[in-house]
């Protein structure tokens, strides 16, 4: 299986594991909380048979990559993107983050510019800021972040269990969400080490990405369901599009979090559409 090294802890190398599929234009993809590379294979698959070269990584402490104690903070997941960006010698890559990918799309972006970057997409992401504060008064309170943290303490494989259902929005009524899908949730989720599955909570809910949003200059689309109970649309995309100088904002309406597998096939032609746009019309 394909890895990178991207540091060493304890005289033992980081390792990431990452998917390479297809020939073409680069779509490098950053998964959310606390699934791994497998959560874009619809996405992989539909874009790497029209053409794209498709790139997907297990974030370190996920999935297939190495549990290091330390690293799991915002920083370090935008340098190890910048690592793998490196390695594989990527130009004119499009990025598309869902959730805390999308946070880490944007970081990355904040961090090392945008050279290497042709366009952006942002998937029910968390920025620009998912805590609720005095200067972000429509965020979402720290007590439930701390449930989160507490049912990933306590059990958190019941915890996974549970939180497929608002995820996928198996809880609404007439939903047709299949019990196999909220296993593969539940699966990828119980591969994350539990420091990193536990550490990740603080990233993705406290890192403030307004700057970095607002250094992105390159297309941008911001997809967003309208009924996602995870990243609340109001404290997230409506602002990310106001942020990001020129973005599309594509609300699709009643889709939930987990919309990249429910809704499929509505994603990747948004996708598509976006891909095969030239520049010009993009921005």
């Amino acid at each position: 299986m394909p890895y990178i090294t991207v540091g060493q802890e304890n005289s033992s190398d980081i390792n990431l594991y990452y998917k390479d599929w297809g020939e073409g234009q680069a779509v490098v993809f950053s998964h959310g909380w606390p699934l791994s590379a497998d959560a874009w294979e619809d996405q992989m698959l539909f874009l790497a048979e029209r053409g794209f070269r498709c790139i997907a990584h297990d974030r370190r402490g996920h999935g297939r990559s190495s549990q290091p104690w330390a690293g799991n903070d915002m920083d370090t997941y935008a340098d190890d993107l910048a690592k793998l960006v490196a390695a594989l010698d990527l130009s004119d890559a499009i990025h598309v983050g869902h959730s805390t990918g999308g946070g880490e799309v944007a970081r990355y972006i904040g961090r090392h510019g945008t050279g290497r970057v042709a366009k952006a997409v942002l998937i029910g992401a968390v920025p620009p800021l998912m805590l609720k504060t005095k200067a972000n008064p429509g965020g979402t309170p720290v007590e439930a972040f701390d449930q989160i943290r507490a049912g990933v303490l306590s059990d958190r494989s019941q915890y996974f269990k549970d939180l497929s259902a608002p995820f996928y929005g198996a809880n609404r009524e007439g939903a047709k969400v299949s019990q196999g899908l909220r296993d593969s949730f539940w699966l990828q989720g119980m591969l994350a080490g539990h420091k990193a599955a536990y550490d990740c909570v603080k990233q993705f809910s406290e890192t403030d990405f307004t700057e970095d949003l607002k250094k992105i200059d390159v297309p941008t689309l911001i997809l967003h369901g309208d009924d996602d109970q995870i990243v609340p649309i109001a404290g997230s995309a409506l602002l990310s599009a106001k942020l990001v100088q020129g973005a599309k904002l594509k609300v699709i309406p009643g889709a939930p979090h987990g919309m990249c597998s429910t809704l499929k096939d509505q994603v990747n032609e948004e996708l598509l559409a976006f891909f095969q746009q030239s520049s010009e019309a993009a921005a």
